[in-house]
């Protein structure tokens, strides 16, 4: 690994809506990240600067993604960064369908036509211990004010319908849920306001990252909190701060679709990754 670090380190800048991703294709030699790494390459003056990295490594399917936090944590899922591979890896093989593995588990990706990428994010985790929450509760209703909805999409979410989501100070309320003593792994805290029929105005905070243009598994864990408390349809709009993502509650999974863009390739040289240790 370190003499691959000695030659630079080849990436790819990507986001999905403005949630905004560094992309490390590890396939041809042995994953170089490490958290230190990844907090370095995070930073947005000293570094690159991203929401999410993502490591493409070969695996039983076409490929395994890994993914890590800003703050160099990682999480078992990224629906948005999941997209941007996906379109990638079609682009490069010329195929329309595709199967990743994650830590969340194996998720299936289609070509949507008119630039649209699909992912099906699996099935949403709904009991306390799946989200996990640190005790038995019921995951509809939170004991907590405002009375969230928890739900699982192999990261944990906490979801608070509100009458006005642009109101709400998002990064003091969401640095505030995020370390709730109910969600033991920290959370990620979405703020929606139902906008119209099977329609929903989001904001987003993710858990070691902060205030965010947008999140796919945010946005499924939205569309099913809102689905279960009988306030749309299974089959939704998600308006974010960077633009719209439609989720779909299928008997298969969850389906997420939207636009993807690669911004542009590069290389880290060797100088920049020999300061991060």
């Amino acid at each position: 690994m370190q003499q691959r670090l000695d030659t630079g380190l080849p990436f790819l800048k990507m986001h999905g809506l403005g949630n905004d991703f560094v992309i490390v294709d590890a396939r041809a030699h042995d994953d170089p990240i490490t958290p230190s790494i990844a907090k370095g390459i995070g930073h947005r003056q000293f570094g690159v600067g991203f929401d999410q990295l993502a490591v493409i490594e070969n695996g039983e399917a076409d490929a395994h993604l890994v993914f890590y936090n800003s703050d160099g944590s990682t999480s078992a899922a990224c629906g948005n960064a999941t997209r941007c591979i996906a379109r990638l890896l079609m682009d490069e093989t010329g195929r329309s369908a595709l199967t990743l593995t994650t830590e969340r588990g194996t998720l299936f990706a289609r070509d949507a036509d008119n630039g649209l990428t699909s992912i099906n994010m699996g099935h949403p985790q709904l009991e306390w211990h799946e989200v996990p929450l640190a005790e038995e509760v019921e995951t509809l209703e939170l004991p907590i004010e405002g009375i969230p909805t928890a739900t699982g999409m192999g990261n944990p979410h906490c979801t608070f319908f509100v009458e006005d989501a642009e109101a709400i100070p998002l990064a003091e309320f969401g640095a505030r849920y995020e370390h709730h003593l109910l969600y033991p792994e920290r959370t990620n805290v979405q703020v929606a306001q139902i906008t119209g029929p099977d329609r929903i105005r989001m904001r987003v905070w993710e858990r070691g990252v902060g205030i965010t243009l947008a999140s796919g598994s945010s946005s499924c864990a939205t569309a099913v909190a809102a689905a279960r408390r009988g306030l749309t349809g299974r089959k939704v709009q998600i308006d974010l701060d960077g633009g719209t993502l439609w989720v779909d509650w299928r008997d298969d999974g969850v389906w997420m679709t939207g636009p993807t863009c690669h911004v542009f390739s590069g290389t880290l040289t060797p100088d920049f990754l020999r300061t991060l240790g």
